[in-house]
């Protein structure tokens, strides 16, 4: 066993605002789009600035980390190389659904060059630099619809902004609930947890 110290203090920090941020403004979209005005999980007007707040500081937030990927290099984890990259991808998805029931030892495991599996880098990309970024535009654009759908659309283009937001959130909420649950299948059902707190992940060959 090696440990090899994959996540420096300013990833801990954003990781914990960015779960403490996704958290709150799942728990506040969810009131505000399901419950009753009789009995809100939350109250309405409470609700909307909590997650108009948690928004905002998730959009800083996300500056942080597209900033600290470009100058401390992190962002390397993320670049997918295309050749051989779809078989990865295969046999990564086959081990979750098979291979990790039958005790079988990762086909892509974490060393001290690579952070993430096929399958990993994919859906990161695909969240982090897709869905994130779509949320994030158009929550603020219905923070302030009278300057830009409003003029431009008009009330049909405030509706599709909307419907664009929820799904983007919906994605982002699925994504965060399987990566919840990822994270308890490394070698212990808490290593990556601590792994997170303390910056060393434990590599076992």
């Amino acid at each position: 066993m090696d440990k090899v110290y994959f996540y420096p203090v300013w990833i801990r920090v954003w990781h914990t605002i960015n779960a403490l941020m996704c958290l709150a403004l799942i728990i506040t979209g969810v009131s505000m789009q399901y419950s009753s005005i009789e009995n809100p999980i939350i109250r309405f007007d409470h609700a909307v600035a909590w997650h108009n707040v948690s928004g905002i500081i998730l959009t800083f937030n996300y500056f942080i980390f597209y900033i600290g990927n470009i100058l401390k290099g992190n962002g390397v984890h993320y670049k997918i190389l295309w050749k051989g990259f779809w078989p990865s991808i295969i046999k990564q998805f086959q081990y979750y659904a098979f291979g990790i029931f039958k005790n079988q030892k990762p086909p892509f495991p974490i060393n001290k060059t690579k952070k993430f599996n096929p399958l990993q880098q994919l859906s990161y990309l695909f969240i982090m630099y897709g869905f994130v970024p779509v949320m994030v535009v158009t929550g603020w654009a219905l923070l302030f619809p009278e300057l830009v759908v409003n003029d431009v659309f008009g009330n049909i283009g405030l509706f599709i902004t909307d419907l664009i937001h929820v799904i983007a959130g919906f994605v982002v909420s699925l994504f965060m609930i399987v990566h919840i649950y990822f994270c308890t299948i490394g070698h212990k059902p808490g290593s990556h947890f601590k792994a997170m707190a303390s910056g060393y992940h434990e590599v076992h060959e």
